[in-house]
């Protein structure tokens, strides 16, 4: 009987050692678990955050690069208008040049008897048969500039005979070339552009073959 009561003890002893060791082995794994799933939740939610994180920054550099580019393309614009702008002005403050020296070529044009214009062109011939075209017109311009100055006389006729002024003149070589129509056809556009207000020569009153002035083929003009 003994003996019997012995063996329940053991059994009862073993048993609880077995519930002991059974129970811990399930609390560890109760806590391993739960470490685990702890870490498992911390790594997705960092990984969220990262990802949020990184979709910010995505967003924020999309937008400043917008930014970057509309000012840009405003500041582009803005040339464009500019340089624009100033091509249109220039070019109307060249079309208003144009129609002032056209007004002024216009408003400095004589009306001149054909027998002046013969005058006229026999004398260029004399004094500036020889030369480029624009020689040509400077001579007839000389006499233009005289007949306005106040300083000459106001007539193309008195100017070119005045005393002293025009070797052609004196010598008498005009004279014949007039009366023999020897001038030739440039020597007349000449006359004809110069009556029309023609002048590259501005406000000069001389000419000569020496000395200094705007020179112009082989004449100094001043």
């Amino acid at each position: 009987m003994k003996y019997n009561q012995n063996r329940r003890i053991f059994r009862m002893f073993y048993a609880a050692t077995a519930s002991v060791t059974l129970l811990t082995g399930f609390t560890s794994l109760a806590a391993e678990k739960d470490a685990f799933t702890a870490d498992t939740g911390l790594v997705q939610e960092e990984a969220e955050e990262g990802a949020s994180w990184d979709f910010a920054d995505t967003v924020t550099d999309i937008q400043e690069d917008a930014v970057d580019q509309t000012k840009a393309a405003a500041e582009e614009a803005k040339r464009l208008a500019e340089e624009k702008a100033a091509q249109e002005a220039a070019a109307q403050a060249e079309k208003e040049a144009q129609a002032q020296a056209e007004q002024a070529q216009v408003s400095s044009a004589v009306n001149a008897s054909a027998s002046e214009q013969e005058l006229l062109a026999a004398l260029i011939f004399c004094e500036a048969g020889n030369q480029p075209y624009d020689g040509q017109v400077a001579v007839g311009a000389v006499v233009m500039n005289r007949v306005r100055s106040g300083s000459f006389p106001d007539t193309i006729t008195d100017v070119i005979y005045q005393s002293g002024q025009f070797t052609p003149a004196m010598t008498g070589w005009l004279d014949s070339v007039l009366a023999s129509d020897g001038y030739t056809d440039s020597a007349m556009q000449a006359a004809a552009d110069a009556l029309a207000g023609s002048n590259p020569i501005g406000d000069c009153l001389y000419f000569s073959t020496g000395g200094g002035g705007y020179q112009l083929g082989d004449h100094y003009f001043r």
